[in-house]
């Protein structure tokens, strides 16, 4: 959550703050249950399976930089994992904001079949406690962690039964909590499940996903033979971006009347299994993505992110590893435009499919880091910017004689332009 604040109470608890405007209202959390709450609405999507780490400056407790990862499924891994995540979040911290004085862990996981949510806490605690280990071995406390699960949470630093039971305490009713009501406030809303925003990335299954592989088998066959026969890289990429362009358009004449999963199932059948396997080799190249990545922001931005995300949806079986260009593609238009809790999300699953693709390495971690994007933007405008020009003169000389430039002026067959004029006036 933006302009938060967390503090400690007399009895030790972490607080947040919203600050908003200096006539914006106070508001403290000072419980555990009110922390519990407050969790959708500091990553904008309810956690699943999720490792949360949010680290807390100064006196009077600014939140600052968080992490989230999946949950390790097995235990053998987690004396690494609270390593890294501890040394992740407090060296970045230390970069962007200064070393933080303190952190508050939140371990979310539904309960497996026949499992207890108090089962889930008492698997989780060793993880907890290694994590917590791992904080204090970087002299920054943990000064909350919980455990959410069932519909249900656990402090691991309380001892006290009376706010603390063994059993659990159930999580306020969605939208009756402090935290609902200042993020309501501010504007704030929750883009559902982790899960759930997922699953709008995740490559298509059954029968449609065999002919999608089917059609970039062809492509990749089409494709390398064209290279090897001395088609230039430049050429591949000026076919790609028309592509994607036309593609684009398409998607922009075609809105879906409804969102989520009908808006994808819409956008899915606008295009052809040729047209995106094609698309989605051609994205490989580093320069055409690129290219790719300057529709970040004005109406092109929303028809954008839809064809990526179909793209990436289309990236099965042999061919997963290829989402990674259109998930950081999407991950990158959906910070741009300020949905920062669905770009991690989606640089996440980007990293998942290649875990060496640099340019989500470096989204990722600049989004985690709070890292405003208008400075990658605005290099991507000027790249634009010295690129436009040189495009518009490769169409001019292929402008069919006679024809109007955008400008209104028509060209004679000698190539001379000639001005049109309308009551004295240039145009």
């Amino acid at each position: 959550m933006t302009n938060e604040h967390a503090s400690r109470t007399p009895s030790g608890r972490p607080s947040i703050s919203p600050s908003g405007s200096p006539t914006a209202p106070q508001i403290t959390l000072r419980s555990p249950a009110e922390l519990a709450d407050a969790l959708p609405y500091l990553l904008g999507f309810h956690p699943t399976d999720s490792l949360v780490m949010v680290a807390v400056h100064g006196e009077g407790g600014r939140f600052g930089g968080r992490l989230r990862l999946g949950i390790p499924t097995a235990p053998a891994e987690w004396e690494d994992t609270a390593r890294l995540v501890a040394e992740s979040l407090i060296q970045g911290s230390e970069r962007r904001a200064g070393k933080p004085d303190g952190i508050i862990l939140f371990l979310c996981q539904d309960p497996r079949a026949g499992e207890s949510g108090q089962r889930v806490m008492t698997r989780l605690r060793p993880l907890a406690q290694r994590i917590r280990l791992a904080c204090g071995a970087l002299d920054v406390p943990v000064l909350e962690a919980l455990c959410i699960s069932g519909g249900r949470y656990w402090s691991y630093c309380c001892p006290d039964e009376r706010c603390c039971p063994a059993e659990g305490s159930v999580l306020a009713a969605p939208g009756t909590s402090v935290a609902a009501a200042a993020a309501t406030f501010a504007g704030l809303r929750i883009r559902g499940s982790l899960r759930e925003i997922e699953a709008r990335l995740e490559p298509l299954r059954g029968a449609t996903a065999r002919e999608m592989e089917r059609a970039l088998d062809q492509a990749a066959a089409t494709l390398v033979p064209r290279i090897l026969d001395g088609a230039t890289r430049q050429e591949i990429g000026t076919e790609t971006i028309t592509l994607a362009r036309t593609l684009m358009q398409r998607l922009t004449l075609a809105p879906p009347v409804e969102g989520g999963p009908g808006a994808d199932d819409w956008d899915d059948a606008l295009l052809g299994h040729d047209e995106a396997a094609t698309l989605i080799l051609g994205l490989q190249d580093r320069e055409t993505r690129d290219i790719a990545a300057e529709w970040m922001e004005d109406e092109e931005a929303a028809s954008a992110l839809r064809l990526w995300r179909a793209l990436a949806r289309r990236c099965v079986g042999a061919y997963g590893e290829h989402a990674a260009a259109p998930l950081t593609l999407a991950g990158w238009v959906s910070w741009s435009t300020g949905d920062e809790p669905t770009a991690r999300i989606a640089l996440g699953l980007a990293l998942r499919a290649d875990a060496d693709y640099r340019f989500a390495q470096l989204l990722h971690q600049a989004c985690n880091e709070g890292i405003d994007p208008e400075g990658l933007r605005a290099c991507l405008r000027a790249e634009r910017r010295r690129r436009e020009p040189r495009r518009k003169r490769t169409a001019a000389l292929t402008r069919p004689p006679g024809r109007k430039d955008r400008g209104g002026r028509r060209e004679d067959r000698g190539g001379r332009r000639e001005e049109r004029r309308t009551s004295g006036s240039d145009r």
